[in-house]
């Protein structure tokens, strides 16, 4: 359930590809613990600014902002505004949770006999793989930028991680998620 969510665009009189007599002002947002997507009504009164975390919660007396969540959205239902904003985003969010997703580098494991979790990272391969196994053997891994001194392959851990992100959202049909609940 989440009860936060990050502004990706707002509209504040609506979707420009929508007819009808009273359009409503409307905003998506990218939940920032499950990573779901979400169509927003933001309250008459209140001008968003992309980027900001609003509380979508079901206690009603802690919406400042949010009237109500309209729905899940997918993400070709996304503006070009909300998907330019969504890498920005969601690396902010992994720079937030820092202590979880090194976490999830010192315990990720293998999904198959031939494949293993890290591997899923974009732009992670078998060698790199190995060295994170094996360094991590040695000690947990503490920050991402303790991962960077200590695996020389890789630089920016946490961008692996934003790019998985990216790509489970954006590829609702990926067999294997790691981040982003289905």
């Amino acid at each position: 359930m989440e009860d936060y969510a990050y502004i990706l665009d707002y509209m504040p009189h609506g979707r420009s590809d929508k007819r009808g007599f009273r359009r409503e002002p409307l905003s998506y947002a990218l939940g920032d613990t499950e990573f779901k997507l979400f169509e927003l009504t933001p309250k008459d009164s209140v001008a968003l600014a992309i980027g900001e975390r609003v509380y979508i919660g079901k206690d009603v007396k802690k919406r400042d902002a949010i009237l109500h969540v309209k729905r899940r959205v997918r993400y070709e239902d996304l503006t070009n505004a909300s998907i330019s904003e969504l890498p920005y985003v969601i690396q902010e969010i992994v720079q937030d949770r820092e202590a979880e997703f090194v976490k999830f580098y010192n315990s990720a494991q293998p999904v198959t006999t031939r494949f293993h979790m890290l591997e899923l990272l974009p732009g992670l391969g078998k060698k790199s793989m190995w060295s994170i196994v094996d360094e991590r053997k040695k000690s947990k891994f503490t920050s991402f930028k303790d991962i960077e001194e200590r695996i020389s392959s890789i630089h920016r851990p946490d961008k692996l991680i934003a790019k998985r992100i990216e790509q489970e959202l954006a590829e609702a049909d990926q067999k294997y998620h790691l981040f982003v609940a289905k």
